[in-house]
C-alpha cells in the first residue's frame, strides 16, 4: 500500500509514489494508492484500547472512522510506502497523524528476549519518501536527517524493515511569477530538476521493486 501525505495529488510526492508503484508492479505486486488528505480522520486519541489485556484490536486502531478500513487493509499488506513533503522539518501533520494510528496499535509494551513484541505475522518492508524544497547541502546542514530518520526508525522497529528516500530541491510552483521569493532562483531550481528529477523517479521505482522483492523473502 502507498500513502500520499501531500495535499497535492499530482506534484512531486505523488510522482515519486507513482514511480515506486510502477516498480512494485513490475515485481509482481498489486498496488493501492491512498491520498490521506481525502480521508476524514485524526491522530491517536490515547484511548489505549489497543493496549488493554486481551485486546481484540489485533494491531488495528480501535477508532471507528474513515481510516479504520484502510488500516485493516494495511494489516494484510506486504509492503507499505509513505510519501510526504517536508513542512518545517517534519512530515505533514496528516502524515504524522496517520503514523500514530498505523504504528501504535502494532507495537506493544511487552518485551521478550530484549525485543519489543509487535502484533504482526510477518516482516512488512516499509519506506518513507520525503520531498523537500531545500537542496541536499542545506538539508544536511540544518539537521533534517536526524529528525526525519526517526520516522523511518519507528517503521523499522514496528514492521521489521524500513528505508528512506530523499528528493531534494523540488520545483514548487507551476508559475513562479505569481509568488514573492528571493531566497532561491527559479532558474537554478528548474536546472536542478531537469538534471535530477528523472534520477529521483528511477530511485523511487527501484525502491518499490526492492521492497516487493524483499517481502517475497520474508
Amino acid at each position: 500500500m502507498f500513502f500520499n501525505g501531500s495535499p497535492r495529488k499530482n506534484k512531486n510526492t505523488a510522482d515519486m509514489l507513482q514511480s515506486a508503484m510502477r516498480g512494485a508492479e513490475a515485481a509482481g505486486a498489486e498496488c493501492e494508492l491512498v491520498n490521506l488528505y481525502d480521508i476524514d480522520f485524526k491522530g491517536c486519541k490515547s484511548c489505549f484500547a489497543c493496549k488493554v489485556k486481551n485486546s481484540k484490536t489485533n494491531g488495528v486502531c480501535a477508532l471507528k472512522d474513515d481510516l479504520r478500513p484502510i488500516l485493516e487493509r494495511c494489516r494484510q499488506a506486504d509492503v507499505i510506502v509513505l510519501g510526504s513533503p517536508v513542512y518545517y522539518s517534519y512530515p505533514t501533520g496528516v502524515m504524522r497523524s496517520f503514523l500514530e494510528r498505523l504504528c501504535f496499535p502494532v507495537g506493544t509494551y511487552l518485551i521478550e528476549n530484549g525485543q519489543r513484541i509487535c502484533l504482526r505475522d510477518k516482516v512488512i518492508p516499509t519506506a518513507m519518501i520525503f520531498t523537500m524544497n531545500c537542496p541536499e547541502a542545506l538539508m544536511q546542514k540544518i539537521g533534517y536527517p536526524a529528525i526525519l530518520e526517526e520516522n523511518t526508525k519507528v517503521l523499522g522497529e514496528i514492521f521489521g524493515y524500513s528505508e528512506t528516500l530523499y528528493v531534494y530541491n523540488t520545483y514548487q510552483f507551476s508559475d513562479y511569477s505569481r509568488y514573492d521569493f528571493n531566497a532561491f532562483s527559479e532558474e537554478d531550481k528548474r536546472k536542478y530538476r531537469d538534471e535530477h528529477y528523472d534520477i529521483d523517479l528511477k530511485n523511487a521505482c527501484e525502491l518499490g521493486k526492492r521492497l516487493v522483492e524483499k517481502a517475497k523473502t520474508k
